[in-house]
């Protein structure tokens, strides 16, 4: 319909903006990708995709390359192969275990980080930085904060990068139940429903990071502002 109207109005050219492309590198021996039988202590990569899925419909070019293992060399070679890139994503590894090597091997490359480990839930591991002169974002690996973390943090540097402000819809909801947050700000997967009070927020369930079904019947992410613990049933 855009483009229907633009020649109805007799305009020739747009202005347009280069889709960003965004390199997504998942990291891990645990990490099969799908079709293959996982063995034992492995799981199926399932992250990459629906991150790829939420960049473009941002309007950028998620760009999925081969899983990275846990071994320094291999994820240096793995990591360079983002340099081509607008913006690099890694997935997973970013935390600080013996085998959580994002950070090291990045350092080595030269990654400027601005900052690692941020006060929220999902995502607490969450870096961000520079590297090869690119923005650089290290999403955790449990899905939901991954998924979480793209939301907050990666599409608005999509939006930068294609030269305009990016913000979410706001709404206010109430809570059909009630719940306890640890203080962090605390980003809850609802569905929204028509009330005759008012739109109201029902959880999908339960809330850890690695169940993606908490994402799947979702519509809407609640935030819990930090230092808020609890909040009654009915809250707005």
């Amino acid at each position: 319909a855009d483009l229907a109207l633009l020649a109805a109005m007799n305009v020739p050219e747009v202005t347009v903006a280069r889709r960003p492309r965004v390199a997504l590198l998942a990291t891990g021996d645990e990490l099969v990708p799908p079709g293959q039988s996982p063995g034992p202590d492995q799981i199926i990569a399932s992250n990459t995709y629906a991150l790829k899925a939420m960049i473009d419909a941002a309007g950028g070019e998620g760009v999925i390359l081969p899983i990275a293992p846990d071994r320094e060399g291999p994820l240096g070679e793995a990591m360079q192969a983002m340099t081509q890139m607008d913006l690099a994503v890694t997935i997973g590894g970013a935390s600080v275990g013996d085998h959580d090597l994002v950070g090291k091997v990045g350092l080595e490359l030269g990654l400027d980080r601005a900052f690692h480990k941020i006060a929220m839930r999902p995502g607490k591991p969450l870096a961000f930085g520079r590297v090869f002169d690119r923005p650089f974002i290290g999403l955790p690996g449990n899905p939901v904060s991954a998924l979480v973390g793209l939301e907050v943090f990666v599409k608005p540097v999509i939006a930068q990068l294609l030269g305009h402000a990016w913000a979410p819809r706001a709404v206010s909801a109430r809570l059909a139940a009630g719940y306890v947050s640890d203080g962090r700000e605390t980003y809850l997967r609802v569905r929204l429903r028509e009330d005759p009070a008012g739109p109201l927020a029902e959880l999908t369930g339960a809330q850890t990071s690695n169940l993606i079904t908490s994402m799947v019947s979702a519509d809407a992410l609640l935030i819990i502002p930090a230092g808020v613990s609890h909040i009654p049933p009915g809250a707005v």
